[in-house]
């Protein structure tokens, strides 16, 4: 924190650490017969990119589907879009043969690092894969290429859970401008989602790789938004039958996306 100015118009200016929190907890969490321990928030950060640093409903729906259907995990190559703490990657190590990991935040990235060096640590480690964390913003071709170059055929399958959550805060902006911006945050955020999406199952198409998305329903217009950019970018998208929960009060299902 810096002051600026003379004694009669001191103004105070805040780095962008005042508005990060990490007080991360070591958390057991539970799939199966999977135990999990992990570092994570409790609750959001102030600042609404930093949703990665705890765990939300959609990663807890797609880790009970996975860890029911670990046999589609088997021996496969991996890669997870938006993994935050890492929840999911960490489970899927445990069944694949290799995980590669991805956020676009350099803070989120830092604990996901962290939770990796802790779970390839552990004295009781059921780590099968080889475990990495890469940089990845959704439709930053440079980012996307440079992942490929080290996998050329592209990967099994892509996984992501609630990712397209943005979390505002009143710190932002006041509330009715923060809710506008937030929304329309989230909505552009989809198709640069799906460009990325489209890329992976292409590079991969004889693996006949799919995307597995566990998606939580907290707004109609997202419900709708995240259908028909499937869709528009040439996708098939269908809900895994069975998969339909209520996590935390909100309802959620697994979509599976292929190419059409």
């Amino acid at each position: 924190m810096e002051r600026e100015g003379g004694e009669d118009d001191e103004i105070v200016c805040l780095d962008e650490s005042f508005f990060i929190n990490d007080n991360y907890q070591l958390t057991t969490f539970t799939f199966g017969a999977q135990v999990i321990d992990l570092h994570c928030l409790q609750s959001a950060s102030t600042d609404f990119d930093l949703t990665g640093q705890l765990v939300w409903p959609g990663a807890v729906l797609l880790n009970d589907y996975l860890s029911k259907n670990a046999e589609m995990l088997q021996g496969r190559s991996i890669i997870e879009l938006g993994s935050g703490v890492g929840i999911t990657g960490i489970l899927c190590s445990r069944f694949c043969r290799e995980v590669v990991l991805t956020d676009h935040n350099e803070e989120v990235l830092k604990i996901l690092k962290k939770n990796i060096e802790l779970h390839e640590s552990s004295q009781n480690s059921l780590c099968c894969a080889e475990l990495k964390a890469e940089k990845l913003e959704w439709g930053n071709s440079d980012q996307l290429n440079c992942i490929l170059q080290g996998h050329p055929k592209g990967f099994d399958l892509v996984l992501g859970a609630d990712i397209y959550i943005q979390i505002c805060t009143i710190h932002q902006l006041v509330l009715y401008a923060c809710f506008i911006v937030c929304n329309c945050f989230q909505q552009s955020s989809i198709p640069l989602l799906f460009d990325t999406v489209e890329k992976l199952l292409g590079v991969a198409r004889e693996k006949k790789c799919k995307f597995i998305l566990a998606y939580v329903s907290r707004a109609k217009v997202m419900d709708t938004l995240v259908i028909s950019e499937a869709i528009r970018h040439g996708l098939q998208i269908n809900e895994v039958t069975g998969t339909q929960a209520v996590v935390k009060n909100l309802e959620g299902v697994v979509f599976e996306v292929t190419l059409g």
